[in-house]
């Protein structure tokens, strides 16, 4: 094996029929020394045109072998490159989807053999039977069933549950807690939300557009892979939200717990539970009946971090109704009167929704509550989040002007709004159908011959 040529740090040499090259350079990023190499060329051009190409990319930070990485090793790379980029529960989500989802399928496979057809597949894959995380919830009332007759009728203890499925304690206590009050698990179906799969075909459209940038792809197969459509979903929605009834029976009974006034603002804005869990004191103006919403707390990997907002549109100020201001008004001067009693040790975070000793709640704190809440008022039971479609379904219902209700919920325009909510119209387009076929059938009497005349 002898070389035939260098040229300023490439090196050319035949291994009895094939070609090959080793490069002879400094990473450009921690200045130690790299030497890639590949052989298999036909002739001695083709391995230096390679070797040349190999050289520049290695300079511009490029793998200098790109169709050789897999996509397992292509998504660590990814991920370490952007996610200093990104806030800490986009970043979690793309870890959860990649981990989750892309590698135990497409993980082992070179990123030059992604195609639009094995996208196609891969999606319908995801929908049919992609899911793959263990349901801990029907695994936890399984166990609580085949044990429901211990400790006269209260099931088997929270510790003993939590060991056999891998769950925390206080998971198997609220679980416990559910089943003992009728709240059963519906079966999963095998296959993922068909949003679940446009989440994981938007990430991958990301990535492999870096992917090209990178030169580990010379197009991106994710811009023209096809998502199946999803089924109609309006039955779903529909059911999803409260009547004006059944809300004033949850906040009647909302308003008799410690967070009476959080619960009426959720009711009376359509604020998520992020805004609500990162509501600031100094952003409360009881006496100019607004409040400033721009920071959020959300859940990332089960911890509670502060965020700045799910959006641009996100961060806004919002007027209050008396009704709530007075809830509001209660709220705070309870908290003030236990942050005197504690002394100068009480926390000094500014948030709005704390406990007894000022500490923030966690975000899934503000559910469970909510949730008790809702079975103690008897009504049909929804998401927290689905106050949220409550509030702007009847907004809607009762004529406020779009443009100032996207405003007002946070929406990034009027098309989500109206993406989201047009499966509403309870009659308030009467008028507007009696108008519309009064000129019909006007203009059908006017126009037409009369029975004895010839058209």
């Amino acid at each position: 094996m002898t070389g035939r040529r260098n040229i300023e740090g490439v090196t050319i040499w035949q291994r009895k029929t094939t070609w090959a090259y080793r490069l002879d350079a400094k990473d450009p990023l921690t200045g130690s020394r790299v030497r890639p190499y590949k052989g298999g060329f036909t002739s001695e051009e083709d391995a230096l045109t390679a070797a040349i190409d190999a050289r520049r990319r290695l300079h511009a930070g490029l793998a200098t072998n790109p169709k050789r990485i897999t996509v397992r090793d292509f998504y660590a790379l990814w991920i370490a490159e952007i996610g200093p980029s990104l806030k800490p529960t986009t970043l979690a989500s793309y870890d959860y989807n990649i981990s989750a989802y892309i590698n135990p399928v497409l993980g082992s496979r070179r990123i030059g053999d992604l195609t639009v057809q094995v996208l196609n597949q891969f999606y319908r894959h995801l929908l049919a039977d992609g899911r793959s995380k263990t349901d801990k919830n029907t695994l936890m009332y399984q166990f609580w069933l085949s044990r429901q007759s211990e400790r006269g009728g209260l099931g088997p203890l929270p510790r003993d549950m939590a060991a056999h499925c891998g769950t925390t304690l206080h998971a198997a206590r609220a679980a416990a807690d559910r089943f003992r009050r009728g709240r059963t698990p519906a079966t999963a179906a095998a296959g993922l939300a068909h949003k679940s799969v446009k989440n994981i075909q938007s990430l991958m459209r990301r990535s492999l557009r870096d992917a090209v940038g990178w030169g580990y792809l010379p197009v991106n197969p994710a811009d023209n892979a096809i998502l199946p459509r999803a089924g109609n979903t309006s039955r779903a929605r529909r059911q999803a939200a409260w009547t004006v009834e059944e809300l004033a029976r949850w906040l009647s009974v909302a308003l008799q717990d410690r967070y009476d006034g959080i619960w009426a603002l959720a009711a009376t804005t359509g604020m998520r539970r992020s805004e609500l869990a990162g509501a600031r004191r100094d952003g409360l103006d009881l006496d100019g009946e607004s409040l400033v919403i721009a920071d959020t707390r959300v859940v990332v990997a089960g911890r509670a971090e502060d965020s700045d907002g799910k959006t641009n549109a996100g961060r806004r100020t919002i007027s209050l109704d008396p009704f709530t201001v007075e809830q509001l008004r209660r709220y705070v001067e309870r908290i003030d009167v236990e942050r005197d009693a504690f002394g100068g040790d009480y926390p000094d975070h500014g948030l709005l929704v704390v406990n007894e000793v000022g500490r923030p709640l966690h975000p899934e704190t503000i559910t469970r509550r909510f949730n008790r809440l809702v079975e103690r008022a008897d009504v049909p039971r929804i998401r927290l989040h689905d106050v949220r479609h409550t509030y702007v379904t009847l907004a809607l219902d009762a004529g406020m002007d779009i443009k100032l209700l996207s405003d007002r919920v946070g929406h990034a325009n009027m098309g989500v709004t109206l993406q989201i909510y047009t499966h509403r119209s309870t009659g308030l387009d009467r008028a507007a159908a009696q108008h519309i076929g009064g000129l019909i059938a006007s203009a059908i009497s006017v126009d037409l011959p009369k029975p004895d005349q010839q058209p």
